[in-house]
């Protein structure tokens, strides 16, 4: 996973590593330790990723793919955030509907549809 095409920048003074949207998927969870194991060496505490980057098992929870994979990023402690429009899936399943709304009220891994949520979360 590590491509010049991930940044380090700071929102709020919270130092986060921005994954751009072309690149590989996200879509086993030795993929989430090469993400978590560069975030962690360029200092970020939180791993910014497109929605799209993950493979869309990431979204259907009875694989076990989205559990696995935030179960590291709490593991190593570093913050993980599903930016993007995610609505598809989220009407396709009440259970990731729930999932997500859990999430987003913690301090671990949000899903966010925006740069605005993202910096809004951040910022408190």
């Amino acid at each position: 996973m590590n491509t010049p095409l991930n940044t380090l920048e700071e929102i709020h003074g919270v130092p986060v590593l921005r994954c751009a949207a072309e690149g590989n998927l996200l879509a086993a969870e030795q993929d989430a330790l090469d993400l978590i194991g560069e975030c962690s060496y360029q200092g970020g505490q939180w791993a910014v990723v497109p929605a799209e980057r993950f493979d869309d098992a990431f979204f259907r929870l009875r694989t076990r793919l989205a559990g696995d994979m935030i179960q590291k990023f709490a593991q190593y402690r570093v913050g993980l955030v599903v930016l993007g429009d995610i609505s598809r899936h989220v009407e396709a399943s009440s259970a990731l509907r729930d999932f997500v709304r859990e999430c987003n009220r913690g301090r671990q891994t949000w899903f966010l549809a925006d740069e605005e949520e993202l910096r809004e979360k951040l910022s408190g």
